[in-house]
């Protein structure tokens, strides 16, 4: 493949509900999508999922324009790519970064599948016809609501259920849920918002029966969340403390998790991600895919990745009906009692829905070899 011309979108668009964690609440969601294409016109698509404030991260959507710009699109634009491995070690230069890089590299893995007749699941190693999938819930103002939330997930056959934790918001509230719903698969995740000092509160969770508790303590955090995990019975999963394969590795020789959540865009992409999901099934360490409030290109990258056998625990990737009015795909995504069927088409396996996507276009930027 030889990358021709790249062009990105910003995009804005309104999520059907506001979506609150221990960082924050908003409802507006700004991302980028990103299209390359080859000399022979065939096109592939990626999408940044940095959010417009770092909360999540130092990245922002900022960022990551300016680094797609100035730094990325000039290390392949006219460049001859064999297989999106490559990119990897053309982007080796730039430092951190990994959600500008996992936009550029999610589209030419689906512009390499694309031009090799598969479809992205495929390209990646994956077997699955289709994956299970879970559901994330925000902080909500009253328990009720939440337990109503709840419910309403669990009958449309959610594998599980993930809730956000604070200070404050959390033993109560995993309480009731487990009072109301002893059986189902329930798991809580606090994004950084506990210490060592709350080692105690922390503690309690034992009680719940919880499949994990996600990233407890600082994103930044190894040492302090294998002491903790020491402590408890219930296992730890980290999120924003990984970002690569050798990070996946030092936590685990420290004994700081038992299960790591797979985020392609925290970890710098689709080939990071696969070595990251390869070292853990060798460990026997259970992954799952996060989900950052995907439109449905980032959303379809998802699907592709947990088709991969050691994503045996369900993931993130709810149907496009959860956030959006109106997806920018064509099908919406839709989950099925609790399972997303896995596109056959060539790539990621969902259209690109045009008219829908210039409708949440606030402008587009196009480079050419």
């Amino acid at each position: 493949m030889i990358i021709k011309e790249i062009n990105i979108r910003k995009m804005k668009m309104t999520m059907k509900h506001p979506f609150t964690t221990s960082f924050g609440t908003f409802q507006e969601k700004e991302f980028l999508l990103l299209e390359v294409k080859d000399e022979l016109g065939n096109t592939g698509w990626g999408e940044s999922v940095a959010f417009h404030s770092p909360w999540y991260s130092e990245e922002t959507l900022k960022t990551n324009l300016h680094i797609i710009q100035d730094f990325l699109i000039p290390l392949i634009l006219g460049k001859e790519i064999g297989h999106p491995d490559e990119v990897s070690a053309l982007f080796g230069s730039i430092r951190k970064n990994n959600m500008a890089k996992s936009t550029v590299e999610g589209a030419i893995w689906d512009l390499y599948a694309k031009c090799n007749k598969m479809t992205l699941a495929e390209a990646l190693g994956g077997k699955l016809d289709k994956i299970e999938v879970g559901i994330s819930i925000g902080i909500e103002e009253n328990v009720e609501d939440l337990i109503e939330l709840v419910r309403g997930f669990v009958e449309e056959g959610y594998k599980r259920i993930k809730v956000k934790i604070k200070p404050g918001y959390d033993v109560e509230v995993l309480r009731e849920l487990r009072k109301r719903f002893p059986d189902v698969p329930l798991m809580a995740d606090a994004n950084s918002a506990y210490t060592l000092k709350d080692i105690n509160l922390l503690k309690q969770l034992d009680d719940f029966n919880l499949t994990m508790i996600e990233q407890p303590l600082a994103s930044d955090d190894i040492i302090d969340h294998a002491n903790l995990q020491n402590e408890l019975t219930t296992p730890i999963c980290l999120d924003e403390s990984i970002h690569s394969l050798e990070d996946t590795r030092k936590a685990l020789e420290l004994g700081s998790c038992k299960v790591i959540n797979i985020k392609i865009g925290r970890v710098g992409g689709l080939t990071e991600a696969k070595k990251i999901h390869d070292y853990c099934m060798v460990r026997n360490i259970p992954v799952w895919c996060g989900g950052m409030l995907e439109s449905g290109i980032g959303r379809a990258h998802n699907i592709a990745l947990t088709t991969l056998p050691n994503f045996i625990l369900p993931g993130d990737t709810a149907g496009s009906s959860r956030y959006w009015e109106e997806d920018i795909v064509s099908p919406e995504i839709v989950v099925e009692e609790g399972f997303i069927t896995v596109p056959l088409n060539y790539g990621i396996g969902y259209e690109p829905n045009l008219k829908a996507m210039d409708k949440y276009t606030v402008e587009e930027i196009n480079y050419k070899a």
